[in-house]
C-alpha cells in the first residue's frame, strides 16, 4: 500500500485494482455455472444408477414370472393327480367335478377378498395435498 502524499497524519491508500482481478458478478457467475454443471453431473449420475438397478429389477421380475408360470403348472399337474386318485374310488367325471368345484371355490374366496381389499385403496396422496394447500395458503399471506 503507498502512502497519500498529503499534509496531515499518513492515510494508507489502497492500490487501484489489477486488471485481470474478477470483479463480484463475474464470480457469483462462475459459482452459478459450477452449480449448474454440478446439478447436471448428479442428474446423469442418478440417470446411470437408475438405469442400472431397472435392469436388475426387469431380471428379477422376469425370473418371478417364470416362477408364477411354474407354480401353476405345478397346481395344475396337482390337480390332475387329485383327480386321478379319486377316480380309483369314483367315477373319473364325477372326481374332475369335484377337483374343479373345490378351485372354483378357491378362486372366488381370493376374487371376494381381493376386491374388498383394492376398494380400500385411497391413490388420492393425502398428505401431499394437505401440504400443497398449505403452501398455497402461505404463498397467498406469506406474513400470516
Amino acid at each position: 500500500m503507498a502512502l497519500s502524499s498529503h499534509e496531515g497524519p499518513a492515510v494508507p491508500v489502497a492500490p487501484p485494482p489489477a486488471a485481470s482481478d474478477p470483479s463480484i458478478g463475474d464470480l457469483i457467475g462462475e459459482i452459478g455455472q459450477d452449480l449448474s454443471q454440478l446439478v447436471r453431473d448428479e442428474i446423469e449420475l442418478a440417470k446411470a444408477e437408475i438405469k442400472q438397478e431397472s435392469a436388475k429389477a426387469g431380471k428379477a421380475v422376469g425370473m418371478l414370472g417364470g416362477a408364477g408360470y411354474a407354480g401353476h403348472v405345478v397346481l395344475l399337474f396337482a390337480s390332475l393327480t387329485v383327480v386321478f386318485a379319486l377316480a380309483n374310488v369314483m367315477d373319473p367325471a364325477w372326481a374332475a367335478l369335484i377337483v374343479t368345484a373345490l378351485w372354483a371355490v378357491v378362486g372366488a374366496v381370493l376374487y371376494v377378498t381381493g376386491r374388498k381389499r383394492l376398494r380400500a385403496v385411497n391413490l388420492k396422496p393425502e398428505q401431499t395435498v394437505e401440504t400443497l394447500k398449505e403452501d398455497a395458503r402461505w404463498a397467498r399471506h406469506p406474513t400470516s
